[in-house]
């Protein structure tokens, strides 16, 4: 028994079958099979621009000939043929999917052969009709078989392209995968297999830069979510889409891990391009207020990626809500240096280090605040008193506050140094406990 959607179809052709003049109209449509082919594929190209506009060439030549296999597929169920499983329009909707030919013209083209052909078989049954009476019921009946075919093939079409673009995703997300765990692993060169991948794929080309971008959402459970993430996704892909020559984009460790690409120069005899990472960088401060997203350093081999891939995780972790977007190359050595001690060096402040960090807070964080200052104002006392609006006797008596607390003399190089790093962990760790 024929399945959905072909079971209407078969009911449908079951109603024509008692009419003894059918085959007749089948034999006469099929006489007029060039007419019917050519009138099939003109209304197409007319109503469809998709067709005309595609670059593809196989799509022309191919609904050329699908055409036709629908003509005698009709022909062959008018002439009492039983209802198949409609391969060839499986096979025709694979082929659109692989070809990234839109599904919705595809479907459009049943449309329009709807009308072509249920003219033509109505024309066909008239004309072999023995009486007007019969030829009214058996076109109404006729009618209906020529909508539950352009149904029954549509639904169809739709099918295998859907599950072919499904297919098809999954081994790009198979090869992606494949691609990621290659360059940010790091490999053997040595090893073939994996040289012939990555020149396959573009990697080992010349004269080529990397840059590796990671992304999250401020809320990382967002990440949990697959559609959430795979929008992330493509929309990182699709800002960096006509800026560079390849993306390699994927969701990897529960964040959105990419991988650019692009020449250096376009040649020995041009200037280099604005650095990878800037271009990137502006580009995505468009992708929304709630991403993070971190940065790496372009580097100029896939040897180096395995690198980038950490600078890239250590910009992200040092991203917030109001520095969305960090990059590697911009991160204060200071800051740099701090994040990279982490909680072994939290274990090991000196002993006035709570003392002071607790002094600071109390005082409004003017103690630190002075600190900074006065580096930034190259150890010299007037300025610092003028950048912070106060009287430079100020100064000198918060240095003796903290030097009190410390009995170290911010005034001298060694000092200031040891205390702002101090200031500079015990503001890391207040940060990091918060989040």
């Amino acid at each position: 028994m024929a399945s959905y959607p072909t079971s209407a179809l078969q009911e449908a052709l079951d109603r024509l079958g008692d009419s003894t003049f059918l085959p007749k109209a089948a034999v006469r449509l099929d006489e007029s099979a060039g007419a019917v082919d050519v009138e099939l594929s003109e209304t197409v190209l007319a109503e469809i621009p998709a067709f005309s506009e595609s670059r593809n060439p196989d799509i022309l030549p191919e609904l050329a000939s699908h055409g036709p296999e629908h003509r005698r597929e009709l022909v062959r169920l008018l002439k009492g043929g039983e209802v198949g499983d409609f391969e060839f329009v499986r096979k025709h909707a694979r082929r659109r999917a692989e070809q990234r030919f839109p599904l919705e013209a595809t479907l459009h083209a049943y449309r329009c052969g709807h009308k072509v052909f249920s003219r033509w078989v109505r024309d066909a049954i008239l004309d072999v009709a023995s009486s007007r009476k019969d030829a009214t019921k058996i076109v109404a009946a006729a009618a209906d078989f020529a909508l539950e075919y352009t149904d029954a093939v549509s639904m169809v079409a739709a099918s295998a392209y859907v599950a072919q673009t499904r297919l098809l995703a999954d081994v790009a997300g198979d090869h992606r995968a494949e691609l990621l765990n290659i360059l940010l692993g790091g490999y053997d060169e040595s090893d073939g297999r994996v040289a012939k991948i990555l020149r396959d794929a573009g990697y080992l080309e010349g004269h080529q830069s990397f840059c590796i971008v990671l992304a999250q959402p401020v809320d990382v459970a967002e990440m949990q979510n697959p559609a959430c993430a795979r929008r992330l996704a493509d929309s990182i892909d699709g800002l960096l889409r006509n800026t560079l020559a390849r993306r390699l984009v994927d969701i990897l460790d529960n964040k959105v891990t990419a991988v650019f690409s692009d020449a250096r120069r376009a040649s020995g005899w041009t200037v280099p391009r604005v650095a990878l990472p800037k271009r990137i960088a502006g580009a995505s401060e468009t992708v929304g207020n709630a991403v993070l997203i971190g940065v790496s350093n372009d580097v100029p081999s896939t040897s180096q990626i395995p690198n980038a891939h950490r600078e890239a995780q250590l910009a992200l972790e040092l991203a917030n809500v109001t520095n969305r977007v960090v990059q590697f190359s911009e991160i204060p050595v200071r800051r740099l240096l701090m994040r990279l001690a982490g909680e072994e060096f939290q274990r090991t402040l000196p002993a006035w280090a709570d003392k002071f960090t607790f002094a600071d807070a109390k005082a409004g964080g003017i103690l630190v605040a002075t600190l900074r200052a006065y580096a930034d104002a190259n150890m010299n006392v007037l300025k610092t008193a003028e950048n912070l609006s106060v009287h430079p006797n100020t100064i000198y008596a918060r240095m003796q506050r903290i030097m009190d607390i410390t009995d170290l003399d911010a005034r001298s190089y060694h000092a200031l140094s040891d205390l702002l790093i101090v200031a500079e962990c015990s503001s890391a760790s207040i940060t990091v406990d918060g989040d």
